[in-house]
């Protein structure tokens, strides 16, 4: 049995409400020279443009939100609150400034790394230090080394890869408003798989 390829950025080339659930129950692997890390994403929330007050390209593009403006598949890392870097995945076609927030995922793989990333060390880990893990988006990219380096790389040949791995129905997936935002809070653009614990494995 081969497995899966990644997926390609034209995946990423249709609005982020349709792409935001559908990477629920998907494995994003990040490879750098300590090894290679993966998560099966359980969290995600949808930006929109122009119509959306809680996405950075609301307002136009800028030098900061260059990467929403291009076709999907290219990844977008910001830093926010002076503390730590998001995640995102470009959607859409390009100008159209949509892009998905991987809030959280459930490591699966290179998990010794993704500790010494998170706290420094791979000893003396307690259970909720575990379960803190990747459970947030500053949280994960933190636990995967996501910075400012792979901002405006692309899924099709960056270090950031996503690939099929579980098949999650719409039964499974649980829709709220985002949280965090202070603009916006109406829409219901929030995924995230229904009873599923951060580090269950």
């Amino acid at each position: 049995m081969h497995p899966p390829k990644p997926l390609s950025s034209l995946y990423f080339q249709k609005s982020a409400l349709l792409v935001a659930p559908s990477l629920l129950g998907k494995l994003i692997t990040v490879q750098r020279s300590e090894g290679l890390m993966s998560g099966m994403i359980i969290e995600t929330e949808a930006y929109l443009g122009d119509e959306d007050p809680a996405s950075h390209a609301f307002k136009g593009i800028k030098e900061r939100n260059k990467p929403m403006f291009e076709a999907g598949g290219v990844i977008y890392v910001y830093f926010t609150y002076g503390a730590h870097y998001c995640l995102n995945i470009v959607t859409g076609k390009k100008n159209e400034g949509e892009a998905v927030l991987i809030r959280a995922v459930q490591p699966v793989a290179g998990i010794p790394l993704l500790i010494k990333n998170r706290y420094g060390t791979v000893d003396s880990i307690n259970n909720k230090q575990m379960v803190n893990l990747t459970n947030g988006p500053g949280k994960l990219t933190k636990a995967f080394g996501i910075g400012k380096e792979d901002n405006y790389t692309s899924v099709d040949d960056g270090n950031i890869s996503l690939l099929p791995f579980k098949k999650i129905n719409s039964l499974q997936i649980n829709i709220t408003q985002r949280i965090g935002i202070s603009q916006g809070q109406e829409h219901p653009w929030r995924f995230f798989i229904r009873d599923n614990h951060p580090f269950k494995q």
